[in-house]
């Protein structure tokens, strides 16, 4: 009786055993199925030349933005957590922006940008940098008296696109120690001189008609043959 239980028990144990490597073995392939090679990504693509105008536009827009003290615009382009870096070495924020434009904090009788350049980094990231020229230029300082700003500055501004929009994520700009004449509009190119007219073609000397010829002189008749007496 003992020997068959310790029989039993051993055969339990074996397959308890087998059952348990059984488990640890890796499942075999499935042949059924075709393998896949990895999706190859699409490549980005990036329109330098949409990119660039759109910028351009953007920033040469800043004069009537801020004569017109279009908020809205400020509020649409400035992102959130933009960085801004004024001339004189002071950090402002978009609020800051917000509140000198509405409330006429800044002024100018002219702002002309000049020099523009936008370099695309990729489809969402780009900077722009110029030239701003200020005419009659005050801005209102913390103590509330004016500060003339009037003079040259050298800027760069930093965009990111997000979620399908241009947004201004950081801005700084500093005074042109020896400015430079102002920019003038390119002149139109002047339109190439119209050919002169060949001159006429001198008319060829008439041929000179040649003199007629002159008449053979008349023959004389012979004389008549004398009569033999």
């Amino acid at each position: 009786m003992k020997r068959n239980a310790l029989s039993m028990a051993l055969l339990l144990t074996l397959s308890l055993i087998a059952f348990s490597l059984s488990g640890c073995q890796a499942p075999a392939p499935d042949t059924n199925r075709v393998a896949t090679a990895p999706a190859t990504p699409t490549p980005e693509t990036v329109d330098p030349g949409a990119i660039q105008a759109e910028l351009t536009r953007i920033e040469n827009d800043f004069p009537r933005v801020l004569k017109e003290k279009d908020i809205a615009a400020i509020e649409r382009v400035e992102a959130d957590d933009i960085v801004v870096i004024y001339p004189d070495g002071s950090v402002g924020n978009k609020a800051q922006d917000v509140t000198d434009i509405r409330e006429g904090n800044l002024s100018a009788d002219s702002w002309v940008i000049a020099e523009m350049k936008v370099v695309v980094l990729d489809k969402d990231a780009a900077f722009a940098s110029g030239r701003s020229v200020v005419k009659g230029g005050k801005v209102k300082g913390p103590t509330g008296k004016w500060i003339d700003i009037s003079g040259q500055y050298r800027f760069i501004d930093t965009f990111a696109r997000r979620n399908g929009e241009w947004k201004l994520v950081a801005t700084a700009s500093v005074p042109v120690r020896q400015p430079v004449a102002e920019v003038a509009a390119s002149p139109s190119p002047k339109a190439s001189p119209a050919p002169k007219a060949s001159p006429a073609p001198k008319a060829s000397p008439a041929a000179e008609v040649p003199p007629p010829p002159k008449a053979s002189p008349t023959k004389k008749a012979s004389p008549a043959p004398t009569k033999t007496p």
